[in-house]
């Protein structure tokens, strides 16, 4: 992987066995000395194709005072589109953090333009009842660049663990908030630019489509997005035990093939 670059540290991870999981916020780990342990599950979504009862999981402990679960279910082991063991990254909570480590680091550059600030959870919508996950204000561009563009960039994360071979899907459930997400994209347009940035949290995908088979409406609304001029960076990612590193962007489709 030539182009990968480290983008976040995550810490040592935990390795254990996936005994269950239940109520969708936890899940029950044997860990290699037996113990078992219970781990807050962030993916309250069915997990299509990366929820494996027994097989390998990661987990992240942080015990505090002011957490009821010490234990946090980072990464499961699943196979990959070349039959491979593949590690896969779970935790919803962790794509915004990740992406604007992405930003950070420049790897987007070439699709964002130079970047001057970034600010989290800003209201936006009808009656800004929508909070976009990162809103992100242009550097100040040389005096007389025709191609430099002031507009502001609202992006939306989605994280994404569903895939057919090397196609990865999102959604793979039924997702009112995502439809939503899309409709109060596409009105930004174009007095601002508005990007939807699928986090590929799988490093054994190259292409992404709309989760028709899940959400016929997702996908409709996901083309009309398109067309209207909202743009969209599928971000691959490698998990490892130790960091998380960026692969690259992924082909866009329309539909699933």
């Amino acid at each position: 992987m030539p182009n990968a670059v480290t983008v976040l540290a995550t810490g040592p991870l935990v390795e254990g066995v996936l005994l269950k999981r239940y109520k969708r916020f936890l899940a029950d780990v044997e860990l290699e000395n037996g113990e078992v342990v219970t781990a807050h599950c962030a993916n309250t979504g069915p997990m299509t194709g990366v929820l494996h009862p027994g097989g390998r999981v990661r987990l992240r402990h942080a015990p505090s005072p002011s957490r009821k679960l010490a234990w946090t279910w980072e990464q499961a082991e699943t196979c990959g589109a070349d039959g491979a063991p593949l590690w896969v990254g779970i935790n919803t909570a962790l794509p915004n953090r990740l992406v604007r480590a992405t930003i950070e680091a420049g790897c987007l550059e070439p699709w964002l333009g130079p970047i001057g600030s970034i600010r989290a959870e800003v209201p936006y919508g009808v009656n800004g009842r929508s909070r976009i996950d990162l809103l992100l204000t242009p550097a100040a561009a040389p005096d007389g660049d025709p191609a430099a563009d002031p507009r502001p960039i609202w992006l939306e994360v989605k994280n994404t663990t569903w895939s057919e071979g090397d196609l990865a899907l999102f959604p793979d459930t039924v997702t009112e908030r995502g439809q939503k997400h899309l409709e109060e994209l596409t009105a930004l347009v174009p007095k601002a630019r508005a990007m939807l940035l699928p986090c590929l949290s799988r490093g054994d995908v190259m292409r992404f489509a709309p989760g028709d088979a899940a959400d016929a409406r997702y996908g409709e609304l996901f083309r009309r997005a398109r067309a209207a001029g909202v743009e969209v960076l599928p971000c691959r990612y490698d998990f490892g035990p130790e960091s998380i590193r960026w692969l690259g962007l992924a082909e866009v489709l329309d539909r699933q093939p």
